[in-house]
C-alpha cells in the first residue's frame, strides 16, 4: 500500500507538468489546425534558455540555487513566445490559416513537411551550439523531500522540486483558462478556433490570433520542459522523447480541449509511475501506450473531445 501511494503522488506530480506540455502542443492544434512535429524541439529550446538565463546570466547570483531555476524557467517561456512568434511569421503562416484555403489538403501536407524541417534545423543546431553532453537545471530542491505522514505507520514523501513544479503547472494552467474565457484575446482565439471564416467576417484577424496561438504554446511548452529540467538531463534530441507522449496526450485528453489535453497528460504520468508497481521502467512507455489504445478503443473521442456524427 505504501509503495501504491508514493507511486501515486510521484505520477500526480509529474502528470501535472506532462499536461502543461500537451496544454501547449493542444493550445496550438486546437486554434490552428497545425500538426507541429517541432513542438517537443521548441520544448528543448525552453530547457536550455532557462538552463542559461540560470547560469550565464546573472539569475543564480541574484536569487540562488533554490529560487533561482524556477525564476529562469519563468522567464524563458516569454522569451520562447516570442521566438515562436516570429517563427510563425516567418514560415508558418505561409502554410496555415487564411493561406491555406487554396492549399491542396488545405495546407496539411505542407505544415507536416514544414514543422519536420524546423525540428531537423533546431535539433541539429542545437547540437552545433550546445553540444551533446547532458545539461540539467540544478538546484538542492531536486535532491530533497517533504514527508506526509506517518499514517497508519505509512509516510508519503514529495519531492520538493517536483512538488513546486506541479504548483507552477497547475498556477499557469488557471491563468491561461482565464485568459481563453475572460479576455478579449481569448475570446479571439476561440473564434479562429471554431469558425475562422466567420471570425474574419466579425472584424478578427484570424492570422494573428494563429500567431498568439503559436507563441503561447511555445511559451507555455517552455516552462514546461524547464520544469522537467530540474529532475531530468537535457540535451539538443529530447524533444524526441516527449513529442510522442505530448500527441498521446492530447489525443486522450480530445482534440481542440485545453482542459483535456492537461488530464490526459495528467493521465500519462500517472500511467508511467504506476506502471513502475508491476513493470521494468523500460516498459514505461508500452505501458502508457497500452492504457492509451485501451481508453481510445472505448472512447475515441477522448475524455474531453465530442462525438462527431457523420450524415
Amino acid at each position: 500500500m505504501e509503495g501504491f501511494l508514493q507511486a501515486l503522488a510521484a505520477g500526480l506530480l509529474i502528470g501535472a507538468v506532462y499536461g502543461l506540455m500537451c496544454v501547449g502542443l493542444g493550445l496550438i492544434f486546437g486554434v490552428m489546425r497545425v500538426i507541429n512535429f517541432a513542438h517537443g524541439d521548441f520544448m528543448m529550446l525552453g530547457m536550455y534558455t532557462a538552463f542559461y538565463l540560470f547560469t550565464a546570466a546573472g539569475i543564480q547570483t541574484l536569487f540562488g540555487n533554490a529560487v533561482g531555476p524556477f525564476i529562469a524557467i519563468l522567464l524563458a517561456g516569454p522569451v520562447l513566445a516570442v521566438f515562436g512568434y516570429f517563427v510563425h511569421l516567418a514560415l508558418i503562416s505561409h502554410v496555415s490559416g487564411t493561406r491555406t484555403a487554396s492549399l491542396e489538403g488545405e495546407g496539411h501536407y505542407a505544415q507536416l513537411i514544414l514543422t519536420l524541417g524546423i525540428a531537423l534545423i533546431l535539433q541539429n543546431g542545437g547540437l552545433i551550439v550546445f553540444g551533446s553532453v547532458l545539461a540539467s537545471i540544478r538546484t538542492p530542491l531536486s535532491s530533497s523531500a517533504w514527508e506526509l505522514g506517518p499514517f497508519f505507520d505509512m509516510s508519503i514523501f514529495l519531492n520538493k522540486a517536483r512538488s513546486i513544479d506541479m504548483i507552477v503547472s497547475l498556477a499557469i494552467m488557471i491563468l491561461l483558462s482565464l485568459l481563453i474565457t475572460r479576455t478579449r484575446i481569448g475570446k479571439s482565439l476561440r473564434a479562429a478556433a471554431d469558425n475562422p471564416t466567420a471570425a474574419t467576417y466579425m472584424g478578427i484577424d484570424v492570422d494573428r490570433a494563429h500567431r498568439t496561438a503559436f507563441a503561447l504554446g511555445c511559451g507555455i511548452t517552455a516552462i514546461a520542459g524547464g520544469l522537467l529540467a530540474t529532475n531530468y538531463p537535457f540535451h539538443p534530441f529530447v524533444g524526441l522523447e516527449y513529442v510522442i507522449v505530448m500527441y498521446a496526450g492530447v489525443v486522450l485528453g480530445g482534440m481542440g480541449s485545453i482542459i483535456g489535453a492537461f488530464w490526459g497528460g495528467m493521465t500519462i504520468g500517472l500511467v508511467q509511475q504506476m506502471s513502475t508497481l508491476i513493470l521494468p521502467t523500460q516498459l514505461q512507455n508500452a505501458a502508457i501506450f497500452a492504457v492509451f489504445l485501451l481508453i481510445i478503443f472505448f472512447r475515441p473521442q477522448g475524455f474531453f473531445g465530442r462525438m462527431v456524427e457523420r450524415t
